[in-house]
């Protein structure tokens, strides 16, 4: 286990010289006392599992055995279609391990390579249809590429086949794939998920293992990520025999030749000339690399130069503007779905009848053609279900468009606002909406490869598709364009106020918990039912959603929050719990607000106990003058002007992982 530094070098060094044998976690939170009835479950059912799982067409197997506190939930799988006797040992010998390794742990678990590859699990709690992302065993190659020319290669067919197969392993639960060749080698990759998680749940639990090799071993050829409920590797040589006939072979480096011992005259002589050979062949390969990186470099002479993704580049994402404009009837009024900050958007049909929605920003962004474009190429990379993707461009006639997929519901104040229609979201379809967003910004702010920083969250930014599922709009482009961003233009202002943290309206500071904040009060908004902004009055109790929320809270009455069209829907433990995380989020000093990775776990965890709150940002104790309304709006004053903006302060901030 990669449980430390120390440890995590001894982890890659094995798996360079004996390749990876076992990823196994023995809980370090909980125990039971040995002997006791829980330790007998744990063995009866870790003796029995190896041939339930392998009599299995699936070749997956979970039980419960017991009551109470000493029941035991476990769980076995190998490789579907992995041949019986190859799984039964696996899983023995997985079982076997995690007895004598973890002897009085609670909850253990063990990816482990016999042939196949296999997993046992056991715990005290049922985690079959839960998500648990920690904790993590990480095992990498000390082998590390060779050239820049091949780390280019490399990172981008490594990133196109990784999003290739992370949008169909929610679905599969199993996934194995092989990228084209690059050079004399190819990517070899698999993903499992265990079969008792959903598919969005699956597909986050490998995108986050993904982003975790990335940020830890993504110089090294090679590696495992193993989580309690999946498990992704990469190479590039074949293993545990699920990729059929390849002409790839595997590297010489992969592939170590053990000599045997010297037990003197004829086989020191048979160890020599295996020595030799295995030194001409380790020439050979030497020679053959420093060939092919040769011509490559020269080859690259006469290429013109690569956009940073070959998959992606502004001419694949280009419209042509007359396509545009009869898509939307010459941006006809009865195609017009509204107005923005960044200008003008329209529903339009494209000659395939795919329908669109173009966004047409206003003249004044102040950006160059090759900024924007390069622009649009790094937000077309960011792809989530719960993201509003963005199909293209066009730039033509002093115009800049934006071309986005259209989303059929609108946005969720359009519902959640209307005293008619927000009778339409239940508290389940809240519940998922919720959910949906937090999914979002935890691409944004942790899994994409680049930190996207949102900066304007709010109910009009969130666009619902025909199953009333959340997409987050409007992020990734904002931080080149200078414009008005208002809720009821009337206000020049960069964000939206009552969505903005203290931190942002009085000292122009931003970061990933001000995103926190912004999406803490739509938290409350979506539970509550109400805008932020109604709270907000003229006499002189002042107030705002969040003053209200935090007296009700400490009233001990949240349960008073809540919309009366939901109250016959809502479940009682899940609407208070969202109202402590919205509490959570809002809470003034930007440290004490949870990251959107512990969310996350709050949301989908009910488990885990969240802390008390600190009294939040903007908490108004009867002061009207406090409100961040009122700011600068004496004699017509700009409220913007009261921001110590600086060129570096933009809209959304970008940054390499």
């Amino acid at each position: 286990m990669c449980l430390n530094n120390v440890f995590s070098i001894l982890c890659f060094v094995l798996a360079v010289s004996f390749g990876f044998v076992s990823a196994q976690r023995c809980g370090d939170s909980l125990f039971f006392t040995p002997n006791s009835t829980y330790d007998t479950n744990r063995r009866l059912v870790l003796s029995t599992l190896a041939s339930n799982v392998s009599s299995q067409n699936n070749r997956s197997y979970n039980v419960s055995v017991g009551e109470g506190t000493e029941r035991i939930f476990a769980i076995g799988l190998c490789i579907p279609r992995t041949d019986p006797k190859i799984c039964s040992d696996c899983i023995q010998a997985a079982s076997e391990g995690l007895l004598k390794n973890c002897p009085n742990q609670t909850d253990s678990f063990d990816w482990r390579r016999d042939k196949t590859l296999c997993f046992v699990r056991y715990s005290n709690n049922s985690f079959f249809n839960k998500i648990d992302l920690e904790p993590t065993v990480t095992i990498f190659s000390t082998k590390r590429f060779l050239g820049n020319a091949q780390i280019e290669d490399y990172n981008r067919t490594w990133d196109a086949l990784m999003n290739f197969m992370i949008t169909r392993i929610g679905q599969s639960r199993y996934l194995s794939d092989i990228s084209p060749e690059i050079g004399s080698y190819r990517i070899y990759t698999l993903m499992q998920c265990i079969p008792g998680i959903s598919s969005e749940d699956c597909e986050t639990c490998i995108q986050v293992s993904v982003r975790n090799y990335q940020r830890c071993c993504s110089a090294f050829v090679g590696g495992v990520v193993a989580k309690p409920v999946c498990f992704f590797r990469w190479d590039r040589y074949p293993y545990f025999g699920v990729f059929g006939n390849t002409q790839s072979l595997p590297p010489q480096e992969s592939q170590p030749t053990l000599l045997p011992p010297h037990q003197g005259g004829k086989n020191h002589s048979t160890g020599v000339i295996v020595g030799i050979g295995v030194s001409a062949v380790i020439i050979i390969v030497l020679l053959g690399l420093g060939l092919v990186t040769w011509k490559r470099r020269q080859s690259y002479k006469t290429l013109k130069p690569q956009t940073d993704n070959d998959m992606i580049s502004p001419q694949s994402l280009q419209f042509d503007f007359s396509i545009i404009e009869t898509a939307t009837d010459k941006f006809s009024m009865n195609n017009k779905l509204g107005q923005g900050g960044f200008g003008e958007v329209y529903k339009g049909m494209l000659p395939n009848e795919t329908e669109i929605a173009v966004k047409r920003l206003s003249r004044n962004s102040g950006q160059g053609t090759q900024e924007f474009k390069n622009e649009v190429v790094i937000v077309a990379k960011l792809q989530h279900k719960n993201l509003v993707r963005l199909l293209g461009f066009c730039v033509e006639r002093d115009e800049q468009m934006l071309v986005y997929e259209f989303v059929q519901n609108k946005s969720l104040d359009y519902f959640l606002f209307d005293q008619t229609k927000k009778s339409q979201l239940d508290w389940k379809r809240r519940y998922n909406i919720i959910g949906g967003i937090t999914r979002g910004l935890l691409y944004l702010h942790q899994d994409s490869r680049l930190t996207i920083i949102h900066r304007d969250i709010k109910a009009s930014n969130i666009l619902l598709d025909a199953d009333m599922n959340p997409k987050i709009a409007d992020f990734g482009m904002a931080r080149n364009f200078r414009v008005d961003q208002t809720e009821d233009n009337t206000r020049r202002v960069v964000g939206t106020f009552g969505y903005m943290p203290p931190e942002y309206v009085t000292h122009g500071q931003f970061s990933t918990k001000s995103d926190i904040y912004s999406f803490g009060v739509l938290v409350l908004e979506i539970v509550c039912g109400k805008k932020n902004s109604s709270f907000y009055r003229m006499d002189d109790s002042g107030g705002n959603l969040v003053t209200h929320v935090w007296r009700v809270w400490n009233n001990e009455s949240p349960l008073d929050l809540i919309d009366p069209a939901i109250k016959e829907s809502y479940d009682n433990d899940e609407v208070i719990r969202c109202i402590h995380i919205g509490i959570l989020c809002v809470q003034e000093t930007p440290a004490d607000r949870p990251a959107m990775s512990t969310i996350f776990q709050m949301l989908t965890n009910s488990s885990i106990t969240l802390p008390v709150p600190r009294p939040p940002g903007f908490f108004f104790r009867n002061r009207t003058n406090l409100d961040p309304l009122n700011y600068g709006s004496n004699l017509g004053q700009s409220s913007s002007m009261l921001f110590p903006f600086t060129d570096s302060e933009s809209i959304t901030r970008v940054s390499p992982r």
